[in-house]
């Protein structure tokens, strides 16, 4: 029981998180969520150092983030602020870019033709694709005299090209 104590009272206190998240609600004058409030809620599986002292200011003029800051121990947070609406009122939504997909303009085990050159200068090899790739997309192909795979970026059907190099 004795050591139970001792382990419990040796055991490292942490910043109350949610202590964290009223004081930036403070500092900002608004709510977690809405317009000029925190974005959401830090995070709870931070564990900070507890600081008997946070320092809070805006990162930049545009009161984007809240710096929360503790001299003793060091430690230094961003908590992003929900930014101004295009119309009053209309609700704030983040926005999302759904990454568009392109289907493979080379498949595995395609033949295909590794070309690259500038003024004057022109090479090519071929070998087998060793994966599937989308147009820019880096694949390895299997070129019959080398040891190991050589990378290649997808052009189009059975072409490709090296890294670093343009078509």
């Amino acid at each position: 029981m004795i050591l139970f104590l001792l382990l419990l009272a040796a055991a490292p206190a942490f910043q109350d998180i949610g202590g964290l998240d009223r004081a930036v609600a403070s500092f900002t004058g608004r709510p977690i969520g809405v317009e000029g409030g925190a974005r959401t809620s830090v995070d709870a599986r931070l564990r900070l150092a507890q600081c008997p002292t946070v320092a809070m200011s805006w990162r930049t003029e545009a009161h984007d983030a809240v710096v929360v800051t503790c001299s003793g121990p060091d430690w230094r947070i961003f908590v992003p602020v929900v930014r101004a609406s295009a119309a009053p009122g209309a609700p704030v939504r983040a926005a999302y870019v759904a990454p568009v997909k392109l289907e493979p303009v080379v498949r595995r085990g395609d033949p295909v033709v590794i070309e690259a050159g500038s003024d004057g200068f022109s090479i090519q090899r071929e070998g087998i694709a060793m994966a599937d790739a989308a147009p820019g997309a880096r694949f390895l192909v299997r070129v019959a005299d080398a040891k190991a795979p050589v990378q290649a970026v997808a052009v189009a059907s059975g072409r490709a090209t090296l890294p670093g190099w343009s078509e």
